[in-house]
């Protein structure tokens, strides 16, 4: 290995001999990376491997979360249950599935419905009308409801059948479910 003589230093300037030898180890040192990384030091331009252009070509699309509920058109279509965004955390359940679910009950139909809440916290967007009563689960839950402009929420009872909408309006007005929020 070649040693360099000290750097002087003349009136605030580093001697041209050590500026010389410092940019002389750059090139060598980018000269020997582009020779290692593309097999060659042929002078032309460096090329992509072959290899590496064919993986790239076959990487997936960029994927962009909207929190839209998937298959909600379907759902709409055999359930009747607008389901519109939410982030994953409170789906739609089959009611015989098990214990730990959300209950809800409305006037308008003789099955209730269920759905299944994950993780630490959740939310989820729809819109089910006559909603009158709901039983909570291991969660703390909020539903916001509508009556006309009117916006209302309630706290769910955890494990429990709680009155909202119409069952707790004194007016007896129909409400629609419009979202749902829980947390552990």
């Amino acid at each position: 290995m070649k040693t360099f003589k000290k750097a002087t230093v003349a009136r605030g300037r580093i001697s041209t001999t050590a500026r010389t030898a410092g940019i002389a180890a750059v090139a060598v040192a980018a000269t020997v990376w582009l020779t290692t990384a593309y097999g060659g030091g042929s002078g032309a331009s460096p090329q992509v491997p072959q290899s590496t252009a064919l993986v790239a070509e076959e990487m997936p699309g960029y994927a962009v979360e909207d929190f839209n509920y998937p298959q909600a058109d379907k759902i709409l279509a055999e359930r009747n249950i607008i389901l519109k965004r939410g982030d994953g955390h409170i789906t739609l359940a089959d009611c015989v599935s098990g214990t730990g679910l959300l209950e809800i009950m409305a006037r308008d139909r003789t099955d209730k419905m269920c759905f299944k809440v994950t993780g630490n916290s959740g939310w989820l967007t729809l819109e089910l009308p006559a909603v009158h009563t709901i039983r909570g689960n291991d969660y703390t839950t909020t539903v916001d409801m509508t009556v006309g402009t009117e916006e209302k929420s309630y706290d769910i009872a955890k494990n429990t059948w709680t009155s909202v909408g119409e069952s707790a309006d004194p007016d007896r007005r129909d409400h629609t479910l419009v979202e749902i929020r829980t947390s552990k």
